[in-house]
């Protein structure tokens, strides 16, 4: 099986291109943005020597439903899924903050708790709350979008402070990320699964606020099995997790934390296979459709340049 590990396109109309961690943006007359959802995988901020056939295709055909499934909600910035890895939409001016909604108290929000933290982002956390509880209602906790490094935590009245968003524009992105999180709460909840936290970024064009990049997809978001949850969370005991974070453990338990002098395990084609195999079930479980595996046998670049530059020539 093949995976797609590095893009070097040339579109038409093409000014640049951005390397992400696990996407490639190439900006067209600096007015659209063509997204490779490349099979590059990251964890610890590290980009992981073996690409994972699928995962791109995983996760673009993931984020493009839920961005239709949303579009009453919030415009968004996506026109176009010319590829099954790729999506072509309008290029806006970024926020530098990310919005992280948490429905349940876990992960690094928990870390905190458990070390005293009763102030999240200047929200304030009530006493006596256990790993994975559901937070009376969903709590929002921004980070600021580094360009280098980690994102830090940051809380609403600084980022209106410090001029980073506008009151206005920082209270609509509020209301959006409720609303966003309940209706992907409510499909989730349909497919047999908890939406416990994600991440949403917006952007702006033409005076308007638009959602952009990716949402709930495993790698931006965390879910929990909904069945089990209530016994699990009576006993203490961990949750059945729907997310990348099986491949943060197997990373753990090999000693890689991404730490200096630390070296990535082997990633043999076995191992490989088998978390591109748990990506379609990701797929499966949270679109609740047969994941269609784009042909194999195929050049993906080809097949990537021919489709994008068709699309982009017909517009």
């Amino acid at each position: 099986m093949k995976a797609l590990t590095q893009t070097n396109f040339n579109f038409p109309g093409q000014k640049s291109v951005y390397h992400g961690k696990v996407r490639d943006v190439y900006d067209i007359n600096d007015d659209l943005l063509v997204m490779v959802a490349t099979d590059r995988i990251s964890a610890f901020d590290v980009i992981l020597p073996k690409g994972i056939p699928f995962k791109g295709q995983v996760l673009n055909q993931i984020a493009a439903k839920f961005l239709d499934a949303t579009s009453d909600i919030v415009p968004n910035w996506k026109l176009a899924t010319p590829d099954p890895m790729v999506t072509v939409g309008l290029k806006c001016e970024g926020f530098r903050v990310e919005m992280i909604i948490r429905g349940y108290l876990t992960g690094s929000a928990w870390r905190e708790y458990k070390n005293g933290c009763r102030e999240l982002c200047g929200v304030k956390l009530p006493d006596g709350m256990r790993e994975n509880e559901k937070f009376p209602t969903p709590i929002i906790t921004p980070t600021t979008k580094a360009d280098a490094g980690h994102d830090e935590n940051i809380s609403k009245e600084e980022i209106i402070a410090q001029g980073i968003v506008c009151k206005e524009d920082y209270e609509l992105m509020e209301k959006y990320t409720y609303a966003l999180f309940a209706r992907g709460t409510e499909m989730a909840a349909q497919k047999g699964l908890i939406l416990v936290d994600t991440k949403y970024e917006f952007g702006k064009r033409d005076g308007k606020v638009y959602l952009i990049d990716e949402i709930h997809t495993p790698d931006s978001s965390r879910y929990f099995y909904a069945e089990g949850y209530q016994e699990k969370f009576e006993k203490g005991e961990p949750q059945k997790q729907l997310s990348k974070e099986f491949v943060r453990q197997w990373l753990i338990e090999n000693g890689f934390m991404g730490k200096a002098g630390q070296q990535v395990p082997e990633m043999t084609d076995e191992y490989v296979n088998s978390v591109s195999d748990r990506y379609i079930e990701l797929y499966e479980h949270i679109v609740g459709e047969k994941f269609q595996k784009a042909d194999e046998h195929d050049d993906l670049a080809a097949r990537i340049e021919k489709n994008v530059t068709d699309y982009l020539n017909n517009k």
